[in-house]
């Protein structure tokens, strides 16, 4: 007879949050304002997540366009005649074109081969994603080292490659490995030889995955800075590590502003345009 009294609080309880005893307004109104209480909360914690990211972002693009309270363009203009920027610039483009030209190469064909050859060793492409960048990059420091590499262009062009190749990799390895060996097939019965087959059908099919593997390739050794501060030697530096030398030194003047901008704005309109090629590829 013990739990007979507690029964009463039980089934008020029951009633207040799951209304067992029927439908009725006062219960709808009760549970409509809970879900629109919780609805607010999280939105505001959204919101709050998205000002702390982005509100650093706006301040930066706004100070580089803003001079004396009058919008201007001429941080930008003045980025070109500074000798340090634009050499850093030449270094940044040179090593985001040519990594991405050899990592694109290297990557495509190692995807294809792995189609037509055993998949045993497939996994080992996922390694340089998933461990984190500066073991890797601290990695590459040592083997240089042991091997006497001279540290500068060459070292960093390297790292870059070797960084870029397993994205290359997974990306033309998925869109080959989808529709490719049926079609193939299908080509080969029908009369066509085995060049002939990839340029026509292989390299066609495959061609959609190599644009977005070029876009994202060049996009991570455009603003990469862990990897090419670990490789890079006396006398050459690239945009992240002129940005950084100079913030590291308390300098964060509008041309710096600028050239931040600079470098996002071309990361975004190539994340634009592999969202597009993607968006087409499905």
């Amino acid at each position: 007879m013990g739990p007979i009294p507690e029964i009463p609080q039980l089934v008020e309880g029951v009633r207040t949050f799951g209304c067992i005893h029927g439908p009725s307004a006062s219960c709808d109104n009760n549970i409509h304002q809970k879900i629109r209480e919780d609805r607010v909360m999280i939105r505001f914690l959204v919101l709050l997540i998205f000002m702390f990211l982005y509100i650093p972002i706006v301040y930066v693009v706004a100070s580089s366009f803003i001079d004396g309270g009058e919008i201007t363009t001429k941080w930008f203009v003045k980025l070109f005649e500074d000798r340090d920027i634009v050499r850093s610039f030449y270094n940044s483009l040179s090593i985001a074109l040519l990594s991405t030209l050899f990592s694109v190469i290297l990557g495509s064909f190692a995807a294809y081969a792995f189609l037509k050859t055993n998949k045993r060793f497939e996994s080992l492409f996922y390694t340089p994603i998933v461990i984190p960048e500066i073991t890797e990059a601290l990695s590459l420091l040592l083997f240089y080292r042991l091997l006497s590499f001279p540290l500068g262009f060459y070292s960093v062009l390297l790292g870059h490659i070797a960084f870029n190749i397993a994205f290359v990799f997974i990306i033309v390895n998925a869109r080959l490995s989808s529709q490719l060996r049926s079609i193939e097939d299908a080509s080969l019965t029908l009369g066509a030889d085995e060049v002939q087959t990839f340029l026509r059908v292989t390299v066609p099919i495959a061609m959609p995955g190599i644009i977005a593997a070029s876009l994202i390739a060049f996009t991570l050794s455009w603003d990469n800075f862990i990897k090419t501060v670990f490789t890079t030697g006396p006398g050459f530096q690239t945009l992240p590590l002129l940005i950084w030398s100079q913030a590291a030194r308390g300098v964060v003047s509008p041309s710096l502003n600028a050239l931040t901008t600079l470098m996002l704005f071309v990361s975004l309109f190539l994340a634009y345009l592999y969202a597009k090629i993607s968006t087409k590829r499905e």
